[in-house]
């Protein structure tokens, strides 16, 4: 990883021990493997998000296509 190099390299820079260093980085790299959303999962999600607006827009025509015709 290109940024876990530099960080790597900057923390040396300032006379962190190479064990501490590596500590570092390596947690880095943990977190942002399990936390950060990768492309599929932001395209999953879209998916689901088009899907629920659809039906919430479904509901709502339908029931103001009921209200109107209760009201007439």
């Amino acid at each position: 990883m290109k940024s876990g190099l530099a960080l790597y390299q900057a923390l040396r820079s300032i006379d962190v021990p190479d064990d501490k260093a590596t500590a570092v980085v390596d947690a880095l790299e943990s977190d942002m493997q399990t936390h950060l959303a990768t492309k599929a999962d932001l395209a999953q999600l879209e998916l689901k998000l088009t899907i629920r607006m659809g039906v919430m827009i479904s509901t709502a025509v339908g029931v103001l296509l009921a209200a109107m015709k209760f009201m007439h």
